[in-house]
């Protein structure tokens, strides 16, 4: 089968939804420390920029200040309570097993770039049985870099891959400012941890459903400038303003 070019995910928020197993990490942390749990909703809203930063919020939320080598001890605590249970509660969003088949069926090659450590992102994708999907799995650790840097995208597409489409797909502003530096077309999932409104985050197509996920993505790709043409991302109008 020819393949379409690449479709890149971001995983917690959009993908799956492991906020319930990051929530309960957290609070047991807080909670060694003497601090009362933040509870479910709460760290939702905390999610988004990596572990390090998810720990920091969690404990400015009762006033503590972390940050150096405290927020680095800090963070490998975490890190041990959260991989000790990573998909205890986490399960992917409706529809996300059926949409990936279609992708795959259709020639798409898949990637998943998230703020997660691979490791972790791996563990869950294997316990879920979603592993064997995706073509690479990169984490701020896989190249040394995160998003919102356009590099974690872009060493996703290597080799052939990047004279083919691809199209990010993701929850939040840091995958919408990603895929932007990146030069590629954004799809923002109307679920997930965004902090703003779907409607203020900059998006070349907004979803509310994963079954329309195949559709959207054939319909950007079919946009981009043909391989070897200026940037593969640069379209001449956005689907989000039809």
């Amino acid at each position: 089968m020819q393949r379409a070019g690449t479709v890149l995910f971001d995983l917690d928020g959009t993908l799956v939804d492991s906020a319930p197993d990051l929530a309960d990490a957290l609070d047991t942390l807080l909670a060694s420390e003497g601090h009362a749990p933040l509870g479910l909703a709460i760290t939702r809203a905390l999610i988004g920029h990596g572990m390090a930063t998810l720990v920091q919020r969690g404990f400015a939320r009762h006033g503590v200040a972390l940050s150096g080598p405290a927020l680095a001890a800090m963070t490998e605590r975490f890190l041990k309570i959260y991989t000790s249970h990573l998909s205890r509660k986490t399960r992917p969003y409706p529809g996300a097993t059926e949409a990936i088949v279609a992708l795959r069926t259709a020639g798409w090659r898949l990637a998943v770039c998230t703020n997660k450590l691979e490791a972790s992102a791996r563990g869950i994708l294997h316990d879920l049985g979603l592993a064997s999907a995706f073509a690479i799995v990169a984490g701020p650790d896989t190249f040394g870099i995160a998003k919102p840097a356009p590099g974690h995208l872009l060493n996703c597409l290597d080799g052939a891959n990047r004279g083919l489409p691809a199209v990010m797909i993701g929850d939040s502003e840091v995958d919408s400012a990603a895929a932007r530096a990146a030069g590629l077309p954004f799809v923002l999932v109307r679920w997930g941890y965004a902090a703003r409104p779907a409607d203020e985050i900059g998006a070349d197509a907004r979803v509310a459903h994963f079954s329309e996920i195949p559709g959207v993505v054939a319909t950007l790709a079919a946009r981009l400038e043909p391989p070897g043409a200026a940037r593969a991302g640069l379209m001449s109008r956005s689907l989000a303003d039809e």
